[in-house]
């Protein structure tokens, strides 16, 4: 009994005892066979049917099977649908090719050898989708080695080595564009006492928190929030003025002191950020690394000067 999932094959020939004659011997293959008489005809059976492989006569009245498989091949749905020619016209053997068939048989058709070449054609169309298959998993697991290289594993965001990249790319920016460049480093309060007091894993629940936080706040396609080490988090922000940068800030450190944590601390009302803003227009390549320098001096001002506060860096 024929499968529904057999491949299928469609067989186009304009005299009925030859369309018989080929489905007395596939038949027993268990292909699922559908046929048409005629060049119209096997262009709307294979259009409908999308059939595995087409077995096509060339000398039929109404149009020609090499005219038949160039339809086919100009057609998207039915380009890549492998085509044997079946004929006793040799001598167009060439111009088949050239119209895309994939192989020929000859007439009087030789039992054994159409079977052997329908069973290769369609084992290569098995394999071709095989390997298609396994590329498009390579690919996406290719994509995901790709995202989690660049993603913290513990917060999910950014990690330091995507944010050093996008910082070198966003100061090249800013030189060809003399935009202002901001950064904010980002310091988590106290946290050793998190740690000592409620565990490691406490204290990591609090920095996915934290991280979430930071990552809802960086909402326009170019900023990018990233764990920089530790309780340690950075964000930049291209074309980003102090004022706006400073405001920006602000808003972080509401945000995370507003934080719910109870469900990990609960004698603690939560935990607070220091901040350090440091803005600078790029002039020169490598002076990213001296804004960032300027943005942790900031920060260890602000964790001077009381934690839970924004400091600005001064201008350079």
């Amino acid at each position: 009994m024929t499968s529904f999932s057999s491949p299928s094959v469609l067989v186009v020939d304009d005299e009925p005892i030859n369309l018989q004659l080929i489905a007395d011997l596939l038949e027993p293959d268990g292909y699922r066979l559908t046929f048409a008489n005629s060049g119209r005809s096997a262009l709307d059976a294979a259009l409908s049917g999308l059939p595995s492989l087409i077995l096509l006569d060339i000398g039929m009245a109404d149009m020609d099977g090499i005219q038949v498989c160039r339809e086919l091949k100009l057609n998207t749905l039915t380009r890549d649908i492998p085509v044997i020619f079946v004929t006793s016209h040799e001598h167009e053997i060439i111009n088949a090719f050239e119209a895309g068939g994939v192989d020929y048989i000859r007439k009087p058709v030789h039992a054994a050898e159409l079977r052997a070449r329908v069973a290769v054609h369609l084992r290569l169309i098995q394999l071709i989708g095989q390997l298609a298959f396994s590329n498009q998993n390579l690919a996406t697991a290719n994509a995901e080695l790709a995202a989690m290289s660049y993603t913290d594993a513990l917060t999910g965001i950014a990690n330091r080595r995507h944010f050093d990249g996008v910082m070198e790319s966003e100061w090249r920016r800013g030189i060809r564009e003399a935009l202002p460049l901001s950064v904010l480093m980002i310091d988590v309060d106290h946290f050793k006492r998190v740690n000592d007091q409620y565990g490691h894993s406490v204290g990591d629940a609090v920095l996915k928190e934290v991280g979430r936080i930071l990552s809802k706040h960086a909402q326009r396609g170019a900023d990018l929030a990233a764990r920089y080490g530790g309780e340690e988090f950075v964000i930049v922000l291209p074309s980003t003025a102090t004022t706006v940068a400073v405001a920006q800030a602000e808003r972080l450190r509401e945000a995370v002191a507003k934080l719910n944590l109870k469900a990990f601390m609960p004698d603690r009302a939560g935990v607070t950020i220091s901040v350090g803003v440091a803005t600078a227009v790029p002039t020169a390549p490598g002076g990213g690394a001296a804004l960032m320098v300027r943005a942790d001096e900031a920060l260890y001002m602000a964790k001077e000067t009381g934690r839970n506060r924004v400091s600005v860096a001064d201008v350079a």
